[in-house]
């Protein structure tokens, strides 16, 4: 584990002491902000029927930002090593490829994760500034931030395997896009063709949009769970052994 946590605070430097983890932060911070402040002005012109949560982290402008995210934050973890030829060195090093892996896909998924602590602010500063009662209950506020960390769970499994995958950052970035919009396509094909299709339950179960619809409303449920935790763990599996080919192939 020593050696974990090494690789591990090595590869959070990358996130938290340069300008770019900080520039992904403020634009995080932004776009959650702008967000907000358009879903209040939606309440304070009609009434509405779902609470704020709801209708803010349903939006199609927090899908927008909120993909966008993953290419970013994971697009140089492997490519940039394999393109200058360091990551070669890191696998003849005394060290095992889980922990090459691991470290930096906790690495960025704990980046991913504070980018979600001012959007957490935002509503817990509504109740405490304003005296009216909150539009959303905290059943609803904590259903959407569990939702929000299993989707970041797999998508950034996703990002760590296309960054594996190639020497360019913007080709990881590209196949990271390009597995995200798919998975998102997916979870929209009832919506565009209805429920009547043969495979409906099971474009259903994949879907994030559906997910993230029942956890704002507070229900949460164990099968989204379970398929979040069990898939970013499928992924980073395949992660793990096309960097372990890698490392032993003659």
């Amino acid at each position: 584990m020593r050696i974990f946590r090494i690789l591990y605070f090595k590869e959070l430097k990358t996130y938290f002491l340069t300008p770019f983890g900080w520039l992904i932060l403020s634009f995080a911070a932004l776009m959650q902000g702008l967000i907000l402040s358009t879903t209040l002005k939606g309440f304070s012109d009609e009434a509405q029927s779902e609470s704020l949560v709801f209708l803010n982290f349903n939006s199609p402008l927090f899908w927008f930002y909120f993909l966008f995210l993953f290419p970013v934050l994971t697009m140089r973890l492997f490519s940039e090593e394999n393109r200058s030829g360091t990551l070669e060195g890191l696998l003849t090093a005394p060290v095992r490829t889980w922990q090459v892996v691991l470290s930096k896909y906790f690495a960025a998924y704990t980046a991913f994760a504070f980018l979600w602590i001012p959007a957490f602010v935002h509503f817990e500063l509504f109740t405490i500034l304003t005296d009216v009662p909150a539009p959303f209950s905290n059943g609803e506020l904590y259903g959407a931030i569990m939702a929000i960390m299993l989707m970041g769970a797999l998508f950034t499994a996703f990002g760590c395997l296309a960054s594996a995958l190639t020497s360019s950052q913007i080709i990881a970035g590209v196949v990271c896009v390009a597995i995200l919009f798919v998975h998102f396509l997916l979870g929209s094909v009832t919506t565009i063709f209805g429920s009547q299709i043969a495979a409906a339950p099971l474009f259903d179960f994949v879907s994030s949009q559906m997910h993230l619809r029942d956890f704002t409303r507070g229900l949460v449920d164990s099968r989204p769970i379970i398929y979040y935790l069990s898939t970013s763990a499928f992924v980073i599996f395949l992660t793990y052994h096309l960097l372990d080919y890698r490392r032993w192939k003659p």
